[in-house]
């Protein structure tokens, strides 16, 4: 079952990366680089049929948290299932994220792309497993 995930990362070396690592993993992805409006990011997330999201809080020009807030608050797309995948370490902004509506917070020095990419998959086909039951 083919799944698409809309990643949000302003970096462009960690941006092709996953794009890379989820479409060998038969994936269908969308990159957005995190540096237009809020505005506009939820809309080409609306129209985008999205199963997950890859978010980067650090994106520069854009308030990470903001959009995060900004997606969990909109019915539309508040169900979409979003991944932190950061390089910000503080506790405070990882509570922060949770009660936003993040459901996972990975920091980007503790675990390279293909560990990421490995365990987003297995979250993933849990996920799928239960949806089934």
């Amino acid at each position: 079952m083919e799944k698409n995930i809309f990643i949000i990362e302003a970096d462009i070396n960690t941006s092709l990366a996953l794009d890379a690592k989820f479409r060998i993993e038969g994936m269908t992805v969308v990159t957005n680089n995190g540096l237009g409006q809020i505005e506009e990011i939820v809309k080409q997330l609306k129209l985008t049929e999205v199963d997950y999201i890859i978010l980067n809080i650090d994106l520069g020009q854009t308030n990470g948290l903001a959009l995060l807030e900004e997606i969990k608050s909109d019915q539309e797309i508040s169900s979409i299932p979003i991944f932190i995948f950061t390089d910000e370490n503080k506790e405070n902004t990882k509570k922060q994220c949770q009660q936003l509506g993040a459901e996972y917070y990975f920091i980007k020095s503790e675990i390279n792309i293909e560990e990421f990419v490995n365990k987003v998959n297995k979250i993933i086909l849990n996920r799928e497993k239960i949806k089934l039951k």
